[in-house]
This record gives structure tokens, C-alpha cells and sequence, in this order.
């Protein structure tokens, strides 16, 4: 898959920030997002992510120190 923004040129007609390796006449599948308006079902499963978040790291979650890494790794915290 591939994602790339475009500009609504007019109401059947977008403009690519981007070439895609589509020959001419190939049929492809567009996805709209419309931004600013509420969506009831981003709503719940963003309640539901955040439940199971809530559940898996919990106030019983244990500390760990940093003499328990195995492995240190470079690139954390950058």
C-alpha cells in the first residue's frame, strides 16, 4: 500500500504531491479522510484503545530498573 496526499483539483479530479508506479487506465482505491468532522465510530475505538491501555499498564504494573535491560537499545530516547 501506498499513501500519498493530494490536492482536490475539482470534484472527480485529484493532483498527486507525488508520481505512483500506476500505469495509465489502472483502476486504484482512494481513501477520504475529512478532517474536522466528528466521527462516532474514531470515537469509540479510540475509548476502547485507551481502555485496554489502561488495563494492560495499570497502577499494578511492576518498576523495572535499568540493571534488569538485557540489552540496551541506541536509539531510545532520541
Amino acid at each position: 500500500m501506498v499513501l500519498v496526499e493530494a490536492k482536490v483539483v475539482d470534484s472527480t479530479h485529484l493532483e498527486l504531491s507525488k508520481p505512483i508506479a500506476a500505469r495509465q487506465g489502472l483502476t486504484v482505491f482512494v481513501s477520504v479522510v475529512e478532517l474536522g468532522q466528528k466521527d462516532a465510530e474514531r470515537q469509540q475505538w479510540l475509548a476502547a484503545s485507551a481502555a485496554s491501555l489502561q488495563a494492560a499498564y495499570g497502577e499494578s504494573e511492576p518498576d523495572y530498573s535499568a540493571s534488569m535491560v538485557r540489552e540496551n537499545n541506541p536509539d531510545y530516547g532520541t
